[in-house]
């Protein structure tokens, strides 16, 4: 089969902004400080909330960390389960918040992270709270994260090959993988989706297999490229397995077509494998940002606001809070930090620069 071309992204405007743009008037979004959501100067409209809940890891895979790991953040320097739950509050009731994922690191070595869940999705208006995890443990908490109320499960899965697995990740913990996701679908936890990236000569060669265990198994896999979020910024652009390499090995063994499917803000371009029902995704973060329509914030595990995965900047929620700022101080500090994000990542620019936090600190 012949390699499958990319398609234009299909997007749409920001909520109430035509085109993705300034209304009349000036004011991004008809928004001005101390009212409304989060729109920035380019008129996105933030109402995903990306949280992170540690910068812990019980695995070292390559592009993230290295084997040693990092120097992890004090337990004083990290929200408690009740200033996360606050801010996730506010991030709901004040700000316009539709959806909510916890991250990490890995969010299921947080302690309390059941009841961070049930909090979350007791809001109103209930917003929708995933979970994205490497699935170690995964298997004894499924239950328990569905009891909760979340609404799915995002796992990183980059081969099904074991020796690979232990060079990726530096650990010996396929099986324990595997057997969370089984544990998140029998606990409707769906749609399950596995997120993969793949890296040039380590594991190109699990593109088909990965999609084909997906498929066998009822999860919906999505590619996405390898970003320069790595700890030791080792990422150069030549060596990365891109979005058109992915295409190309999965269209070797499946009929791709383009879903004509909107994708809106939806990072991932998807395609029918063999007709569909059945999908694959491929996030082509790098080679073709989505930046126009990115409707994300983040919220470090420190307590700070990022409005780009790749800010340079972040504002400070934690000490503002811990001096006893009010619900509406804190939601007018998180409204100037999305005023000033900036309209793309820039990893095409001459001039950019790697942030200094690695993605196990962000949060993905």
């Amino acid at each position: 089969m012949s390699a499958t071309p990319l398609p234009d992204p299909r997007t749409r405007p920001s909520d109430g902004v035509p085109d993705g743009g300034v209304p009349d008037g000036g004011v991004p979004g008809g928004v001005t400080p101390g009212t409304g959501g989060l729109v920035d100067r380019h008129g996105r409209v933030a109402t995903d909330l990306r949280v992170s809940l540690t910068d812990r890891c019980n695995l070292r895979c390559t592009y993230c960390m290295p084997p040693e790991g990092l120097q992890w953040l004090p337990k004083v320097e990290q929200l408690t389960d009740d200033e996360v739950g606050r801010l996730v509050r506010i991030g709901v009731e004040e700000l316009g918040i539709r959806e909510v994922r916890f991250t990490g690191g890995e969010p299921l070595l947080r302690p309390g992270l059941v009841g961070i869940v049930a909090a979350a999705t007791a809001l109103a208006p209930r917003p929708e709270v995933s979970l994205t995890t490497n699935a170690i443990g995964l298997a004894r908490v499924a239950p328990a994260l569905a009891a909760a109320g979340l609404d799915r499960i995002n796992v990183s899965l980059d081969t099904l090959d074991r020796e690979r697995f232990r060079t990726l990740t530096h650990r010996d913990r396929l099986d324990d993988v595997l057997a969370g996701l089984r544990a998140a679908r029998d606990a409707g936890l769906t749609p399950v989706k596995v997120n993969a990236v793949l890296l040039r000569g380590v594991n190109e060669d699990d593109a088909v297999p990965l999609l084909d265990f997906c498929l066998e198994h009822g999860y919906q896999l999505r590619f996405i490229e390898q970003m320069p979020l790595d700890a030791h910024h080792a990422w150069t652009r030549n060596e990365m397995v891109t979005a058109e390499d992915v295409l190309e090995r999965l269209s070797a063994a499946h009929d791709l077509t383009a879903d004509t499917e909107e994708r809106g803000s939806a990072p991932a371009e998807r395609w029918l494998v063999d007709g569909g029902p059945a999908t694959v995704g491929v996030i082509a973060s790098v080679t073709r940002s989505f930046c126009g329509t990115c409707d994300r914030t983040r919220l470090t595990a420190d307590g700070q606001i990022r409005n780009c995965l790749f800010a340079r900047e972040e504002s400070d929620l934690r000490t503002a809070m811990r001096e006893g700022a009010s619900d509406a101080e804190l939601a007018d500090r998180w409204r100037i930090a999305t005023l000033a994000k900036l309209p793309g990542h820039g990893i095409d620019d001459p001039s950019f620069l790697q942030p200094s936090r690695p993605m196990s600190a962000i949060g993905g």
